[in-house]
């Protein structure tokens, strides 16, 4: 364990506190894009989260709980968890998001010949999705480079430096979306020959999927000014992805009907900016997942990521 913890001090300062208390304020932003075979493209967002709460923390665990400011009170049925650990050699995020009735429509884009600015921003309730999963990660230069002092205060970085990362991850998809009831909403609002021009391709109600990628990347911390630090980590994922429906059993001879169409590239995007002087630390924090599905009907492209931003101390000393 002394090993698999290990780091170079004349890099990294090691927590020299037990106890960590903490006020941090979560933003939870996400888009859909779907394009069809005949190139129209539409575009979903729900309304961000701006959620506010305490947070505790012993040595590496760290827990809270934030109230959604924006959907205080109402009936919306949006959930949405994130765990991340960061060590010194290993990350882990697990997530579930599932979305609420809160969606609208970012854009629809039918051709040059047809206006479509009307539907720009009109809420859209029938529209609901979910995705669950996990990522896993190594850092190669654990000893000189330290991902808890930029996104868990738990260390500092004491000169700059990177490291190379690689990971494996798994996730779960599923989008539905009632297409009659977007027709329905586009023909009081647009022309009948763009209502026209709606294709009739675009029927199916859900698309179901699942995705196992392996991911490398960089991530550099760079110690700007005395008690600051700058991180930036970016992973490009090679995912393959199936759907549902072409999933037949469980069986390993299904999962072996390797077909290269089903490959696509994904990515992960960290970054932050932490003041830290041992006893009190600030910062704000992302996390950014971008995520596409390639099929011969359609092409679907979803982004999803939090905002931190944070302010707490540490005590009771070691």
């Amino acid at each position: 364990m002394r090993n698999f913890s290990s780091i170079d001090t004349s890099y990294i300062e090691p927590q020299h506190y037990n106890w960590a208390a903490m006020v941090q304020n979560t933003n939870t932003f996400e888009s859909y894009h779907i394009r069809n075979k005949n190139g129209h493209e539409y575009f979903f967002s729900p309304d961000p989260s701006y959620k506010l709460g305490p947070y505790f923390g012993w040595r590496w665990v760290f827990l809270g709980y934030t109230v959604d400011l924006v959907h205080l009170g109402a009936s919306d049925k949006k959930q949405d968890f994130n765990l991340s650990l960061y060590s010194n050699q290993i990350g882990v995020d697990l997530f579930y998001r599932k979305s609420g009735n809160d969606y609208h429509i970012a854009g629809i884009d039918l051709g040059k010949k047809f206006d479509t600015s009307a539907m720009k921003n009109v809420d859209f309730k029938d529209l609901s999705s979910s995705i669950k999963g996990f990522n896993l990660y190594y850092i190669f230069n654990h000893r000189k480079f330290s991902y808890p002092a930029a996104y868990a205060q738990s260390t500092r970085q004491k000169r700059s430096c990177g490291s190379v990362i690689a990971g494996i991850g798994y996730t779960k998809h599923s989008l539905n979306i009632n297409w009659t009831s977007l027709k329905e909403l586009a023909s009081s609002r647009l022309s009948t020959e763009a209502v026209a021009e709606l294709d009739s391709s675009m029927t199916f109600s859900n698309i179901d999927y699942s995705a196992y990628n392996i991911s490398g990347g960089y991530a550099y911390n760079w110690v700007f000014a005395r008690n600051f630090l700058f991180d930036i980590s970016a992973q490009a994922c090679l995912a393959y992805k199936r759907a549902t429906n072409e999933v037949k059993s469980s069986n390993l001879k299904d999962f072996l009907d390797f077909d290269f169409r089903n490959l696509n590239i994904d990515g992960i995007v960290r970054s932050s900016v932490v003041w830290n002087n041992n006893r009190w630390f600030a910062g704000c924090s992302s996390v950014w997942q971008f995520i596409t599905y390639h099929r011969k009907e359609f092409y679907t492209n979803n982004i999803f990521g939090n905002l931190y931003f944070y302010v707490g101390f540490n005590f009771g000393k070691r």
